[in-house]
């Protein structure tokens, strides 16, 4: 909000501003004296008939009536973080792709398109979800997508034509495999793609799902206590470490193949009472970034420190191989994970959403 003298507000807003940051004060109820106030900061991704739509860091948006307004002003991008590593946007986007890369990609101009297909057993029920995000709703003996994060458009740059058609081309793509069309998009910080949101949720594309991407220094996390039990490290992809894994029913190829897939990647696992893990991990070391995936432990020995043993092995690792900073994601709902990140000094760096195609 802008206060100038007397203590007067005023909204220093035009619609020149779209697709900048914004901070504004908005009366919630009626304009009948007495009021109450609430304030947005975001990105003004569009001012039409009268209504302006400011979409948060978390990508939810809101939708204000230009005459409630009472303050508003561009304000700069969000301050360095406090915590944590110096990073940009389109570096944790590009690092987050090379540690998850699919079967099969293709460039939409500076978009790219993602897949790596699974065969579903007709036996199976459907399939659980990854991390951060899932496989998008698969059904027994289908072709589904081992993903979202592999089996979407990743922008990364202009799509050399307008959005309307770009997500035809996406669809079609799509539908070609038998797979329904997902776009990754990111709120939340500096050079993010508030607007490219605005845009898929004025289409009619469903968001499914919110994770964040979360960092911190990477020796802290290497330093903790070496934890109750032995974390073996490897570079295979074994079939124990898969049982533990149970994110999608049956590993063929294209799940060892997303798995595998990296600069340079490490599993952990601990020993269980039998052939499965009782705890594991993946890490990905990229230059100075470390991101760590499917950590999972047995449902019957959690919270006993498998988890910070496992990230901390591997973290040791990475730190063996130069790197210097850490990065995971996690589903925005899932708490207890979120908890336990939160208690290693992970910080939140950005916002990134998987929008569905409409039904046709």
């Amino acid at each position: 909000m802008e206060i100038i003298g007397g203590g007067r507000l005023e909204v220093r807003l035009t619609r020149a501003d779209v697709g900048k940051r914004v901070s504004v004060r908005y009366v919630t109820d009626s304009g009948a004296p007495g009021g109450r106030f609430s304030d947005a900061v975001g990105v003004l991704t569009s001012w039409d008939a009268g209504v302006l739509t400011i979409t948060r860091k978390s990508g939810d948006a809101v939708r204000i009536p230009e005459l409630r307004l009472a303050a508003g002003k561009v304000v700069p991008a969000a301050p360095a973080r406090r915590r944590g590593p110096a990073a940009t946007f389109p570096e944790l986007s590009r690092v987050a792709a090379r540690a998850w890369q699919p079967v099969e990609s293709e460039p939409l101009g500076g978009w790219t398109l993602r897949a790596a297909i699974v065969e579903e057993p007709g036996d199976a029920g459907p399939a659980g979800r990854s991390p951060a995000d899932g496989p998008g709703g698969a059904v027994a003996g289908r072709r589904v997508g081992f993903t979202r994060r592999a089996n979407s458009a990743l922008p990364d740059g202009d799509p050399g034509r307008p959005v309307t058609e770009a997500l035809e081309a996406v669809r079609k793509w799509y539908a070609d495999r038998g797979l329904p069309a997902y776009v990754q998009a990111a709120t939340g910080a500096e050079s993010a793609q508030e607007l490219l949101c605005a845009d898929l949720e004025r289409l009619g594309w469903r968001r499914e799902v919110t994770a964040e991407l979360r960092i911190a220094a990477l020796a802290p996390l290497a330093d903790r206590e070496p934890g109750p039990a032995e974390v073996r490290l490897s570079r295979t992809l074994d079939e124990p470490w898969l049982r533990r894994y149970q994110r999608f029913t049956g590993a063929g190829p294209a799940v060892r193949h997303v798995l595998s897939s990296g600069p340079s990647v490490w599993f952990a696992s601990v020993a269980g009472t039998g052939e499965v893990p009782a705890a594991i991990g993946r890490c990905v070391v990229d230059g100075r970034w470390a991101g760590f995936m499917a950590v999972e432990v047995d449902p019957a020995l959690r919270r006993r420190g498998l988890a910070t043993a496992v990230m901390a092995a591997l973290a040791r690792q990475a730190l063996d191989e130069g790197a210097s900073a850490a990065w995971l994601q996690v589903e925005a709902d899932n708490d207890g994970a979120r908890a336990l990140y939160e208690g290693m000094d992970f910080a939140v760096h950005h916002h990134y959403h998987h929008y569905r195609q409409p039904e046709a």
